[in-house]
């Protein structure tokens, strides 16, 4: 006798709808990125107001110069490669000493430390920008570069902390005994021992702080306003304002630039990035 056919199971239904939604979100995702593409390549003059589908022209690479030289965001795209570079490293090197400090130095009270700097990501970053504006202003930070640097820099280093401090608890105590055992100070064991072993952490640390310097707006806003010295996000809405009369495409060629460093960023070292959120999730 032929048998029914078998019924299907639930693994199998749960991987489809795994799947479909995996679609669902790629979809989401690349549907914005193409309406961005076709209509930062759209001539200003042809621009019809509402968002086009398809082609209608080729005027990307004018689009790209009007937005980079007339309309300066070729200085505040620099500007903001300098505030994510430096204030990324940075950030990194004093969030892994902290993170060396709290979890192998014999200091009292480790857990009250590890609190104390990471409170810095609890807080909303608009309860920070009328005391800063203020201090600031005092202090004739206002508008210049080495204020938003040491901003940033501060910013970025309670986040930074966590993701190393989550690897460096994994890390077995016996390797820090050994080296105490042939006379190494703390100070030769953390850049010696720690840092190279803790090479994929730092690196995924920094793309994190690199990517959210650089895509900041609410300090770039409030703590600038010269284009010498304002980060892109803040040269984009600029952008907005002083184009609005000619059509998105010219605005979107900005977006299309502002978008492109963090996306090469996490291309180039995705490799990286994947195996520091693999050990720091252990």
């Amino acid at each position: 006798m032929r048998q029914a056919p078998k019924a299907p199971s639930r693994s199998s239904a749960g991987h489809a709808l795994r799947n479909l939604f995996i679609v669902g979100c790629v979809l989401l995702w690349l549907v914005p990125v193409y309406l961005l593409l076709v209509n930062a390549m759209t001539p200003p003059t042809s621009y019809t107001g509402e968002p086009d589908w398809s082609p209608q022209g080729f005027a990307l690479f004018d689009n790209l110069e009007v937005a980079w030289d007339q309309a300066g965001i070729g200085d505040s795209f620099l500007n903001s490669m300098l505030y994510a570079t430096v204030c990324g490293l940075a950030a990194v090197v004093v969030a892994a000493m902290a993170a060396f400090a709290v979890v192998v130095l014999p200091i009292p009270k480790p857990s009250l430390w590890f609190w104390v700097i990471y409170s810095g990501t609890l807080f909303p970053l608009q309860i920070f920008l009328a005391p800063l504006f203020g201090m600031y202003a005092d202090a004739n930070l206002y508008d210049t570069r080495l204020g938003l640097m040491l901003v940033y820099a501060a910013w970025a280093v309670p986040f930074a902390f966590f993701l190393i401090r989550n690897q460096m608890t994994t890390m077995p105590p016996e390797v820090t005994e050994a080296a105490m055992l042939d006379g190494a100070s703390f100070r030769r064991i953390f850049w010696r021992i720690h840092v190279p072993l803790m090479s994929s952490s730092l690196g995924a640390a920094f793309i994190f702080q690199f990517t959210a310097v650089w895509n900041d707006l609410l300090f770039g806003i409030t703590l600038s306003r010269s284009p010498e010295v304002q980060p892109v996000m803040a040269a984009l809405t600029t952008l907005n304002n002083a184009y609005s009369s000619s059509g998105p495409p010219v605005i979107l060629a900005g977006a299309l630039i502002v978008s492109l460093p963090t996306l090469l960023v996490f291309l180039v070292f995705r490799g990286l990035f994947l195996r520091g959120i693999a050990a720091t999730a252990r």
